[in-house]
C-alpha cells in the first residue's frame, strides 16, 4: 500500500524516477517502514511471530533445507523491502519531486494494517486464537531473537556495503508479468491485424454485393406496390366510386320513381320464383 500510494501521488513507477520523497511524506514513509520491518521479521512485528513460527517448524520435524530456505528468503525479503526500495524511494538522491500525502481514506488503511503489524508482534495470542489448531510456541527467546537480528543485521551491512552496485537502471525488469504483456501484445497484434483485415473484407462485400442486392431488391419491390398494390387498391377505390356515383342518379328523391322500382323489383322476384318453379317442374 505504501508503493501504491507513491505510484499515485507521483505517478512514476521506477525507482530512477524517484528518491527524496520523505520530505514531503513522512506519514508514507512511516507507515511503509512498518508494513516493511513486518514483513522483514522484525522483533515486535507480526512477521517475527509467523515466520519464526514457521521456521521453528521446520527445523522442529528436521527439515533443515527448507528452515535454511525460509531464513534466506527473510534475508532478501528485508533487502529489497526494507532497505533497498525505500532507500531509493524515499531517501537516495533527491529526483525534485515534492508530492503530497495520499489522500485521508488510503492513510488511514495504511494505519489500520500497521496497527496490526504492531499488535500481533507484541501481543502473537491474539494471532494463536485465530489458528484452527491450538499453540504453543514462545517467539520471544534468546535464540529467535539473536537469530534473527544476527540474519537482518548481516543484511543491513551486505546493504551499505555493496550499495554503488545495488543502483536501480532505468530499465524494466523480466518478471511474470513478461508473460501476460506478450500475450496482451499477440493479442493486439491479431486484432489490428487478420481480424481487421476480415472486418474490412465483410464490410467491402457488404457495401458492393449486399448494398446492391438491396438496391435491385428495393427497386423490385417498388415496382411491385407500384403496379400490382397500388393497382388493385386504386381499382377498388374507383369501383367504388362508379358505383356510388350510380346510386347517387337513382336516388332522386321522387316517391312515385321508388314506388315503381318497387313494383319492378316484386314483378321481378315474382317472374324469377315462377320460371325457377316451372324449370323445376
Amino acid at each position: 500500500m505504501g508503493a501504491g500510494a507513491v505510484i499515485h501521488m507521483t505517478g512514476k513507477r521506477k525507482l530512477t524516477e524517484l528518491g527524496g520523497l520523505y520530505r514531503t511524506m513522512p506519514w508514507t514513509v512511516a507507515l511503509y517502514m512498518i508494513g516493511a520491518f513486518a514483513i522483514s521479521a522484525f522483533p515486535f512485528f507480526s512477521g517475527f511471530v509467523s515466520k519464526s513460527m514457521v521456521i521453528a517448524a521446520a527445523a522442529g520435524d528436521h527439515h533443515a533445507t527448507a528452515a535454511l530456505l525460509l531464513m534466506v528468503a527473510s534475508s532478501g525479503t528485508f533487502l529489497h523491502t526494507g532497505l533497498k526500495l525505500p532507500y531509493y524511494m524515499f531517501f537516495g538522491k533527491d529526483s525534485g519531486l515534492r508530492p503530497k500525502e495520499p489522500p485521508i481514506n488510503m492513510i488511514f488503511a495504511m494505519g489500520i494494517a500497521a496497527f496490526f503489524c504492531v499488535a500481533i508482534g507484541v501481543f502473537p495470542s491474539v494471532l494463536y486464537a485465530m489458528l484452527p489448531y491450538a499453540v504453543d510456541f514462545k517467539p520471544y527467546t534468546g535464540v529467535h531473537i539473536t537469530e534473527s537480528l544476527g540474519i537482518l543485521m548481516f543484511t543491513l551491512l551486505a546493504f551499505v556495503l555493496f550499495l554503488k552496485y545495488l543502483d536501480p537502471e532505468n530499465t524494466i525488469s523480466l518478471d511474470t508479468d513478461w508473460f501476460y504483456r506478450r500475450g496482451a501484445s499477440v493479442f493486439m497484434w491479431l486484432a489490428n491485424k487478420p481480424v481487421l483485415l476480415w472486418e474490412q473484407m465483410i464490410i467491402t462485400l457488404g457495401d458492393g454485393f449486399g448494398l446492391n442486392t438491396l438496391h435491385r431488391l428495393s427497386k423490385h419491390s417498388l415496382a411491385i406496390d407500384v403496379h400490382v398494390v397500388d393497382g388493385a387498391v386504386n381499382g377498388v377505390a374507383r369501383s367504388a366510386m362508379k358505383s356510388g356515383s350510380l346510386l347517387s342518379r337513382l336516388q332522386s328523391g321522387v316517391v312515385s320513381h321508388y314506388g315503381i322500382a318497387m313494383v319492378v323489383g316484386l314483378l321481378l322476384v315474382i317472374a324469377i320464383y315462377v320460371f325457377i318453379v316451372n324449370g323445376g317442374l
